[in-house]
């Protein structure tokens, strides 16, 4: 029998259009934040991997309580919360740019202030998934939203790019500030269906974060895939914090052919988002996720080839762009997918955001580090650093059991191995545990 459609699902429908308004509008912080600091404020390289450390720093810092708190808090709230604060924060830049104060400092404080909304936010969302809809309906709710992210992601790199011609770059974050409150309103519509976890029943947040990391460390799959996806994202934050620097200072292109490169990898995203489930039935589950792993570290390595023959660089650039977004959505979907239907609900936010600490609490290293690679080695010399690090980091899901697996497995027990106890038992005294997300990897 086949499962309901999800658009007779109210409470997704509503989810996905505010998540479609506030994906438009993100795509022209995307581009405005980087532009405000390389061409508004005369930002160098290496505040440039200062600002990218700060946007992602929360994800490192706060990471693994924030989970365990949401696994505690009713997680459609936690998201409310974080789309308003968001909304709040940006709208600041272009207020304070207009009264002439804004400042490069000012952009830091916010930027890190954003980021900690969006931990909140991000592991709400992927743990908000799995409660909204049933468990076989999950991949399919993540290749809709995925697709419409990846729509937004060709059209407003490109508006974005446009726009920066006629408008100064401030004023894009308005726009982003509004879609966050569309994404809130949206929200505030859909009726929830979880209860916070009862005071009694809660443990010391030391232990119910070890509960989350023990979890995933017991699941031999699942470690290779965390793995893999640290490592590229801590070299991919290296080359990818140089690319305005890249675009804009070295290879002198303007800021519309930095949206339209933007643009054509949102193309091969969306592309990768729609084939994502037929390339899993193609190909197989298991096999997808190593070889999307290594088509986005080839396609990444070609990016610091757009700096030896530069009546080239546009072409070379769209297409590393295409091909490594296409093959990020297809990873993306395939493991998030796998991961969400294997854990236990009551473990779903420590989970998420057990990986999230691991493999976006790199990104503020990697920011750092390219900030520091390009003062010492210049800015070419990082990006290539960043893309060979990259493929390398997809090393861990191509040499491992993904290659022999059609079929992933689909609960917890069928990932954890011969002579492994189950993989929701933790130490003497844990509770029962019932049966039930640039770009960078999720």
């Amino acid at each position: 029998m086949s499962s309901p459609t999800l658009w007779r699902h109210p409470g997704f429908l509503r989810l996905w259009a505010g998540e479609t308004a506030s994906q438009f509008g993100e795509q022209f912080g995307n581009l405005a934040i980087p532009v405000i600091a390389v061409s508004v404020l005369g930002a160098s390289s290496f505040e440039v991997g200062l600002l990218n450390t700060a946007e992602t720093l929360a994800f490192l810092v706060i990471g693994l309580p924030a989970g365990a708190w949401i696994d505690r808090w009713i997680k459609r709230r936690v998201m409310l919360r974080a789309d308003l604060v968001r909304a709040v924060l940006l709208a600041l830049v272009p207020v304070l740019w207009f009264t002439q104060v804004l400042a490069f400092w000012q952009l830091l404080v916010i930027g890190t202030a954003v980021g900690i909304c969006s931990v909140f936010f991000d592991v709400g969302y992927q743990s908000f998934i799995p409660t909204l809809v049933r468990r076989e309906q999950i991949a399919e709710a993540n290749g809709k939203l995925e697709t419409t992210a990846q729509i937004a992601r060709i059209a407003g790199p490109a508006a974005a790019g446009g726009l920066l011609t006629i408008l100064a770059a401030p004023l894009l974050l308005a726009v982003t500030a509004v879609t966050y409150l569309a994404s809130f309103f949206a929200l505030t519509t859909i009726a929830d269906t979880e209860t916070p976890k009862p005071a009694a029943e809660r443990r010391p947040l030391a232990i119910e974060i070890r509960e989350g990391l023990v979890w995933v460390f017991r699941q031999p799959l699942l470690v290779r895939i965390v793995l893999c996806t640290a490592l590229s994202n801590l070299f991919g934050t290296i080359a990818l914090t140089m690319m305005p620097v890249l675009v804009l200072r070295e290879l002198h292109l303007s800021p519309a052919v930095y949206g339209l490169i933007g643009s054509a990898g949102a193309v091969g995203g969306l592309l990768g988002a729609a084939m994502s489930s037929r390339i899993s039935r193609r190909i197989g589950e298991g096999h997808a996720i190593p070889a999307a792993a290594l088509l986005g570290g080839v396609a990444m390595l070609v990016l610091p080839l757009s700096t030896v023959w530069t009546p080239a660089a546009i072409p070379v650039l769209i297409g590393s762009e295409f091909f490594f977004s296409a093959a990020v959505l297809v990873y993306n979907i395939a493991q998030v997918s796998f991961r969400q239907r294997i854990c236990p609900p009551e473990l779903l936010g420590r989970m998420n955001a057990s990986i999230r600490f691991i493999v976006w609490g790199v990104m503020p290293l990697g920011g750092f580090a390219s900030g520091l690679l390009s003062v010492w080695i210049g800015v070419v010399p990082t990006v290539w650093v960043g893309v060979v690090g990259n493929l390398l980091g997809a090393m861990p899901v191509v040499f491992s059991a993904l290659w022999m697996m059609r079929t992933l497995p689909t609960t917890a027990n069928g990932v954890g191995g011969a002579g492994e106890p189950p993989a929701s038992s933790f130490e003497p005294g844990a509770e029962p545990e019932s049966a039930r997300p640039t770009d960078p990897l999720a």
